[in-house]
C-alpha cells in the first residue's frame, strides 16, 4: 500500500511562488508515474501536471510555462513549483501515483491513477 502525503500549500497574492510536496510512503515502485491535480470549489478535479519515467512531464495548458513538475527518487517525492501564481490557481491540490508509466493521454485522467494524497490548499489573492 502506497501513501502519499502532500505539503507547501499556503495563501499567497498573486505574481508569487510555491512549492508543493508529495512524499510517497509504503509500497514504491522502480517506475512509475505521478501527477498532480487540482480541484476548486464547485468545480471538477482538473490535471495540471504530470511526470512519467522514462517518458518525461506534462502540463495542463493554463500552467504551461509557470509550473514545473520534478521528482528526488532517492527521497520518493515529487514536487510542484509554482510561479507567477494567478487567482485562478487556487485549488485543493492533489498528488496521484500510477503503478505503470504512460504518456500524457493516460497521466492526464484521474481515473487512472492508483492512489491519492489527502490534498494541500492553495489560496492565491489578487
Amino acid at each position: 500500500q502506497v501513501q502519499l502525503t502532500e505539503s507547501g500549500g499556503g495563501w499567497v497574492q498573486a505574481g508569487d511562488s510555491l512549492r508543493l510536496s508529495c512524499a510517497a510512503s509504503g509500497r514504491t515502485f522502480s517506475n512509475y508515474g505521478m501527477g498532480w491535480f487540482r480541484q476548486a470549489p464547485g468545480k471538477e478535479r482538473e490535471f495540471v501536471a504530470a511526470i512519467s519515467w522514462p517518458y518525461g512531464t506534462y502540463y495542463a495548458d493554463s500552467v504551461k510555462g509557470r509550473f514545473t513538475i520534478s521528482r528526488d527518487s532517492a527521497k520518493n517525492t515529487v514536487y510542484l513549483q509554482m510561479n507567477s501564481l494567478k487567482p485562478e490557481d487556487t485549488a485543493v491540490y492533489y498528488c496521484a501515483l500510477r503503478s505503470r508509466p504512460a504518456g500524457s493521454t493516460v497521466m492526464s485522467r484521474a481515473w487512472n491513477y492508483d492512489a491519492w494524497g489527502q490534498g494541500t490548499q492553495v489560496t492565491v489573492s489578487s
